[in-house]
């Protein structure tokens, strides 16, 4: 698997195994096959473990990664953890992110993890309570020193934002600093961010990745499917209307193209993510050892040729 640069840190596989499936957030699976799915990626190069205690009942992302290498992670491989802050009062913002970090250090059976990421949105206009929404002002003044300060006590390697907030902020942040080390961004033909969206501006997420390319920030895609949009059918119960159905419905053109050049709109929207300028590593969303090896072959393939990228923007975008 090739390898990208990352920011300020050690070049990363260009595939990241993400926890939302392995926790059961994507559908079904077991734990069983979930471990196998995770030794599978790490023997096919993957190098980035990104978890979150969110992703799935109890942290069972978490544990997952726990059980799997039994507290020693292989010579290379790397693991994310993060936490949705919120906007509590300045003096416990240290607190709460130590006491997230101990539990997922403790399902994950480490002594640290390599980049803690703050979940959730970073909003300038967010109240001291808000539950999913960090204050920008608090973020610059509190949050990051607490992230530093978990630095300098080994604990994390360095930490890292969600950019799926308001992109004003996120610009913001990215432009003026304290920058992260790294970024998440969505990454998918249709730059949608699905239900993920809960703001009133456009999503932006094309001048996200630039942004954070220009400052030197590592860029983790994430998305590639927009929530299983982008595949064959969505694999859970959605409510008619939402976002994803919307997005599913609106993608119609895409799998129609996917099925002419003779692959599935999964490895077609894999593809599509990696050949993305700027994105150093492609979070992936699995949850079995199947659409793993999908998404492997879909790395192998190499970056679509641009008149199909061409050809896919003209459609959807």
């Amino acid at each position: 698997m090739q390898t990208c640069p990352f920011g300020p840190l050690e070049p990363v596989s260009a595939l990241t195994l993400g926890g939302g499936g392995l926790g059961q957030v994507w559908g079904a699976t077991t734990r069983d096959e979930a471990i196998a799915t995770v030794h599978e990626a790490i023997a096919g190069g993957i190098t980035l473990l990104d978890m979150a205690p969110s992703y799935g009942r109890d942290g069972e992302a978490e544990r997952v990664i726990g059980e799997a290498f039994g507290g020693r992670l292989p010579a290379g491989v790397r693991v994310t953890t993060k936490h949705v802050l919120g906007s509590p009062h300045a003096g416990d913002v240290y607190q709460r992110l130590s006491d997230s970090l101990d539990g997922s250090l403790a399902r994950m059976r480490l002594g640290r993890v390599d980049i803690f990421i703050l979940h959730g949105m970073i909003d300038a206009a967010a109240e001291e309570g808000a539950t999913t929404r960090t204050n920008f002002a608090l973020f610059r003044d509190s949050v990051v020193p607490a992230f530093e300060r978990l630095r300098a006590e080994g604990r994390i390697g360095s930490w890292g934002i969600t950019g799926v907030g308001f992109p004003s902020a996120i610009l913001d942040v990215l432009e003026q600093g304290p920058r992260p080390a790294v970024v998440q961004c969505i990454a998918n033909v249709l730059d949608s961010p699905g239900g993920m969206k809960r703001y009133d501006e456009p999503a932006r997420p094309r001048d996200i990745i630039a942004s954070a390319v220009r400052h030197g920030v590592g860029v983790m895609g994430i998305r590639a499917v927009a929530a299983g949009s982008l595949t064959s059918a969505i694999d859970r119960e959605l409510p008619a209307g939402s976002p994803e159905v919307n997005d599913f419905e609106r993608a119609a053109p895409f799998r129609a193209i996917a099925a002419e050049l003779g692959v599935s709109p999964a490895f077609l929207a894999h593809q599509y993510a990696l050949s993305m300028d700027g994105v150093s590593t492609v979070v992936l969303g699995v949850k079995n050892r199947e659409e793993l090896r999908e998404c492997l072959a879909a790395e192998a393939a190499g970056p679509l040729p641009a008149e199909v990228t061409r050809r896919l923007d003209a459609a959807l975008r």
